[in-house]
């Protein structure tokens, strides 16, 4: 009987310490599970150190000085080559506003590493107050877009907008920069682009079609002007012959007196010598027609 007692005593004293071990070990796992989890996450000011700060403005400028040697290597490309020129330079705006979209995701998820919710919170208030402090730039920016995606026109095109002519140098997502015939550099902000007609002259291809307007008297041999206009087109060093050249002749009245405007319509190889070809056409054409007696000096005005 007393045997039996003690065999219930030593038991139950197995049991409490088993009890208590799994007391002991079941707090230690809770603690380590709270240390895992981690339900306090560092905030935003935590995130962004002065080391990230360092590195994401030496990151930004290696970005910069990347962007920059690639747009002057396809730059230079570009102009090495008539035929290409176009097809190279359409590309560089896509370029330029992909790698900056690279970079700045790089700084954000990489370097600086953000909670989400600090991120998503401090997204959201930059975006409100960023869209009632700034409706017009985000209107070029979103016109900047739209062409981007819609081309209506390429870098090195030459296109008509309003009273503006020239050639597209630059795309960018707030502004769009035009060189003129007198070497002036227009800027046309992206948001006026889309509530305006746009003519294009050659749509992305380097050669485009040239328009020289002579005046002559009412009863002027058309047949031998006409023949006398192509031929002058036909030699010109600046011709595309792969086009055609036409010549029309149409009847206006000025001053009370009617006229026969001739329209030489023809092709040059490179858009850039557009304004040199249609010179050229209009002084040897002119020439050509005081050599023949179809005008005279006193006629032209």
């Amino acid at each position: 009987m007393q045997d039996t007692v003690q065999m219930d005593k030593a038991d139950s004293l197995k049991l409490k310490k088993a009890a208590d071990s799994l007391s002991t070990k079941s707090s230690t796992d809770s603690t380590k599970v709270k240390r895992d989890i981690n339900l306090d996450p560092p905030s935003l000011s935590e995130a962004v150190s002065g080391r990230k700060i360092l590195w994401s403005i030496i990151f930004l400028f290696v970005g910069f000085l990347s962007i920059k040697i690639v747009m002057r290597v396809l730059n230079f490309f570009a102009e090495k080559s008539t035929r290409y020129r176009i097809t190279i330079k359409s590309l560089l705006p896509v370029i330029k506003i992909v790698g900056w979209g690279v970079v700045v995701f790089l700084i954000i998820a990489v370097i600086i590493d953000p909670p989400p919710a600090s991120l998503i919170a401090v997204s959201a208030s930059i975006g409100v107050a960023v869209g009632f402090a700034s409706q017009d730039i985000l209107k070029n920016i979103f016109g900047g877009v739209i062409i981007l995606l819609e081309r209506p026109f390429y870098v090195g095109d030459k296109i008509q907008i309003g009273d503006q002519y020239g050639e597209v140098t630059e795309v960018g997502l707030r502004s769009t920069r035009l060189v003129t015939a007198d070497d002036s550099v227009v800027v046309i902000p992206n948001g006026d682009l889309m509530s305006k007609s746009i003519s294009n002259s050659n749509s992305g291809e380097a050669n485009c079609q040239v328009v020289a307007e002579i005046y002559l008297p009412i009863d002027t041999d058309t047949t031998h002007a006409r023949k006398i206009a192509l031929e002058v087109a036909k030699v010109s060093k600046y011709i595309y012959i792969k086009k055609p050249v036409v010549v029309l002749f149409f009847n206006e009245v000025k001053e009370r007196r009617s006229y026969l405007k001739m329209r030489l319509k023809a092709y040059v190889f490179d858009i850039r010598d557009e304004f040199a070809f249609k010179s050229d056409m209009t002084e040897i054409v002119v020439r050509e027609f005081l050599k023949a007696g179809i005008i005279k000096k006193e006629e032209l005005f």
